[in-house]
């Protein structure tokens, strides 16, 4: 039989069974190290609230701490919301993931 990817689509290799994650788009128990796992980083507060408290704060250089959400997907929805693509046989072997595009310093 054929085989479409070399792990199976997991990430286990002699593990045995792996705990299921919630995907938090369609609501799909699926295995952990089959999941689409995501950082999403944000500010805990919004960009106008951020002003107002930069104003009216006694400190000058004080950063706002960050809000680190880690995300699961199921395949289905990350390939529908476009988090993954599709790749090519040859694409499905690459292992180390796309280059990050860097800021234009002046």
């Amino acid at each position: 039989m054929t085989v479409k990817r070399r792990a199976h689509g997991r990430n286990k290799k002699g593990r045995g069974h792996v705990k299921r994650v919630r995907c938090v788009s369609t609501g799909k128990a699926i295995p952990k190290d089959k999941a689409i796992k995501r950082f999403v980083v944000r500010n805990i507060v919004d960009a106008s609230s951020l002003r107002d408290i930069r104003e009216a704060s006694a400190y000058e250089n004080y950063a706002l701490p960050k809000l680190y959400i880690k995300m699961f997907y199921c395949v289905e929805a990350a390939v529908h919301q476009r988090i993954v693509r599709g790749r090519s046989r040859e694409g499905r072997k690459v292992r180390e993931p796309p280059a990050r595009f860097q800021k234009k310093s002046d």
